[in-house]
């Protein structure tokens, strides 16, 4: 079998993978230089289906707007309603800015379009091994959850979740909704039904997965556990459902590294998905502009790509990853997030906050850590007088 001649080329950039991070890296680095040579490889054909949630945070419009991109949820319906919930506790509210829910056939599908016609070229071709690309001044890997590209840097991945998503029919009294509500079993541990506007919801499980070495008596989620959960938290949610899908999420840590080198990794392949939430498109876009635009300052000024990229993803990011990072640890606490909900039902600007922080590049806030420090003085307070009263 001949070797395709894109697989023999030299090229300015090669992408492995053609996601949102890979086709927004594209975007960006021919935004920056329309006379680039960038090579988009992809083991699908697209359009295809890929699991996830489909909520596409406005952050991702705005960021994507940036390098030019518009019109990518032309069709789709805007959401503005978001309800949370754990137990008999929760609140609903107005977002600031909608969002939308948009299938992965049809969202990643329109940035590989958008891509193609800016001039990078795209091939159907499964990498194994990083070594076997075509001669390139800069590689990004953007192969996911299981990438090929972070192995070849030697880089382990953190903390992971397991998630199972499919769609059904959406009931009345969720449209224009999506509802987000937490189990007890591994945090983050949540369900959802994100209305997409075109009678269907997206609707799916999720958790935290034990460590490495970790033991645990709940053991590893199958997909039966992963319905049940579903069933249980959002009960009539697995009823007429199709195209069930399951995928791991490879969670962000404390601090995010990228090696020097030519060789840059973004979105999941990077280790990025929110660990409060799950969400991991914003940065996938985030960190496909970061490298599209890093790719570029370094072939033309020669300075190490890794470092430019690292500067601006820390630079960009950083401070927001250490904060998700916090907050997820404080989740594992039942109590914070009833903390939390509680404070979001008082507080319009807490209820921002948390939206900011779970969908787009926010922060803790004061205004956040008092409110929690305060209800969790006063649940104690409420413990040890009722010991007291019991004694």
């Amino acid at each position: 079998m001949n070797t395709p001649k894109s697989m023999t080329d030299s090229w300015d950039l090669v992408v492995v993978g053609a996601g949102p991070a890979g086709a927004t890296t594209a975007l960006a680095a021919l935004h920056e230089d329309p006379s680039l040579r960038v090579l988009l490889l992809d083991r699908a054909d697209f359009p295809r289906d890929k699991s996830c949630g489909d909520g596409i945070a406005p952050h991702c419009l705005t960021a994507l707007a940036s390098v030019g991109v518009t019109g990518v949820e032309a069709g789709w319906t805007p959401l503005t309603r978001l309800e949370l919930a754990r137990g008999d506790r929760s609140v609903e509210g107005t977002m600031r800015r909608p969002v939308y829910v948009i299938p992965r056939a049809v969202f990643d599908a329109r940035l590989v379009e958008r891509a193609v016609a800016r001039g990078a070229v795209l091939r159907r071709e499964r990498v194994t091994s990083v070594d076997a690309l075509p001669p390139a001044r800069v590689v990004v890997g953007a192969d996911g959850a299981h990438s090929v590209v972070r192995a070849h840097l030697g880089l382990p991945f953190g903390r992971r979740a397991i998630a199972i998503r499919g769609y059904a029919p959406t009931p009345t009294d969720r449209r224009g909704t999506q509802v987000i509500r937490y189990g007890d079993r591994r945090q983050p541990a949540y369900a959802w039904a994100f209305d997409r506007g075109d009678g269907l919801s997206n609707v799916g499980y999720g958790e935290l997965l034990p460590t490495d070495g970790q033991k645990s008596d709940e053991g590893t989620p199958s997909r039966a556990l992963l319905l049940d959960q579903l069933e249980e938290l959002l009960p009539g949610s697995t009823d007429g459902v199709q195209q069930w899908k399951g995928h791991h999420l490879p969670l962000s840590g404390w601090r995010w590294d990228q090696p020097d080198g030519r060789v840059l990794l973004v979105g999941d392949a990077a280790g990025l998905i929110n660990p409060m939430t799950g969400e991991g498109i914003y940065y996938a876009i985030a960190t496909g502009i970061a490298a599209g635009r890093s790719a570029v300052r370094a072939l033309r000024t020669r300075a190490d790509a890794g470092r430019l990229h690292r500067e601006a993803v820390r630079g960009s990011l950083g401070t927001h990853l250490k904060h998700t990072f916090v907050a997820s640890r404080l989740a594992e606490h039942p109590t914070i997030v009833d903390g939390g909900i509680r404070l979001a039902r008082r507080d319009r600007r807490i209820f921002d906050e948390l939206v900011e922080l779970g969908l787009g590049d926010g922060r803790i806030s004061p205004r956040l850590v008092t409110g929690l420090v305060t209800g969790l003085a006063t649940v104690a307070g409420r413990k040890a007088v009722s010991t007291m009263r019991g004694n």
